[in-house]
C-alpha cells in the first residue's frame, strides 16, 4: 500500500501505535441493502421518506449507548453505513451528504453487477477495528444471518459487546443466539417518524391481530394463472 493509500484509508489513522494501549471502541456497522430489502419486506411495499429509518435519531441512540463521554473509560465511538451505489445516483448523492454531516463514515462501492455486496467490506472493517481499538460494542444493523452470524457469534466469544439490530421478521439468527443481543429496529427511540405498517409476531396483543395481505388476492390468482397456465 503506498502512502497515499494509507492517507485515503479511514483505518490506517487508527492503527496502534508500538507500545500504546489499544483505546476502547463502540462501533456500528449499517448494511445498507439488506436494511432496505428487508423494510420493504415487512411492509410490503416500496419504503417512503415516512417509513424510512431516521439516521439522527440512531446516532443519538447509539452514543448515548456509549455512556458519558467525560468517564476516564468512555470508548471513542464510530458509525459506519456500507452502501452499493446503482450506476443512475440520482438521490443518492444528497442521502450520502446527509449521513456525512450525521457523523457517519460512508462506504461507498459501485454496483456493477446483480450479485454485487458489500457484506465481505464490512466484515473486513470490523477485523481492521478489532486489531487497531479495544473493541468494547459492536452494533449491526442488518438481518443477514447467512454471512454474519457465525463471526459475530465467535467475536461475542472473545468479550466484545455484539449487538444486532434488525426487523424481527427477518432477524431469527440474531433473536435465536445465546451470544447475541437483539433489538428490533422500531424499538430505537425515535427511529421512524410513525409506526410502521407491520404487525410484529414477537408483539403481539393478547387479543390476537389481524394481518392483512400485501396484494390483493385476484392480483395474485392471475400472476399464478399467465405463469402455470
Amino acid at each position: 500500500m503506498t502512502d497515499l493509500d494509507l492517507a485515503d484509508d479511514p483505518a490506517a489513522d487508527a492503527a496502534p501505535s508500538q507500545g500504546r494501549s489499544r483505546p476502547a471502541l463502540d462501533l456500528l456497522i449499517w448494511d445498507a441493502p439488506n436494511i432496505d430489502m428487508t423494510l420493504s419486506t415487512v411492509i410490503g411495499a416500496r419504503p417512503t421518506a415516512a417509513s424510512r429509518p431516521r439516521f439522527d435519531a440512531i446516532a443519538a441512540w447509539f452514543v448515548e449507548g456509549a455512556g458519558d463521554p467525560g468517564a476516564p473509560d468512555a470508548p471513542e465511538v464510530e458509525a459506519c453505513v456500507f452502501a452499493n451505489i446503482p450506476p443512475v445516483v440520482g438521490s443518492l448523492q444528497r442521502w450520502v451528504e446527509a449521513l456525512r454531516n450525521f457523523g457517519f463514515a460512508v462506504f461507498a462501492r459501485p454496483k456493477t453487477q446483480p450479485d454485487d455486496d458489500i457484506d465481505q467490506d464490512m466484515l473486513d472493517h470490523i477485523a481492521v477495528r478489532q486489531h487497531s481499538h479495544r473493541l468494547r460494542r459492536l452494533v449491526v444493523f442488518s438481518g443477514d444471518g447467512r454471512n454474519f452470524a457465525e463471526p459475530l457469534e465467535e467475536l461475542a466469544r472473545t468479550g466484545t459487546q455484539v449487538v444486532v439490530v434488525a426487523f424481527s421478521e427477518v432477524a431469527g439468527y440474531a433473536i435465536g443466539s445465546d451470544l447475541l443481543e437483539f433489538i428490533d429496529i422500531e424499538d430505537v427511540p425515535g427511529a421512524f417518524t410513525e409506526p410502521l405498517d407491520r404487525v410484529r409476531l414477537d408483539a403481539l396483543p393478547p387479543d390476537g391481530a389481524w394481518l392483512r395481505p400485501t396484494r390483493s388476492l385476484r392480483e395474485f390468482v392471475a400472476g399464478f394463472l399467465r405463469r402455470n397456465g
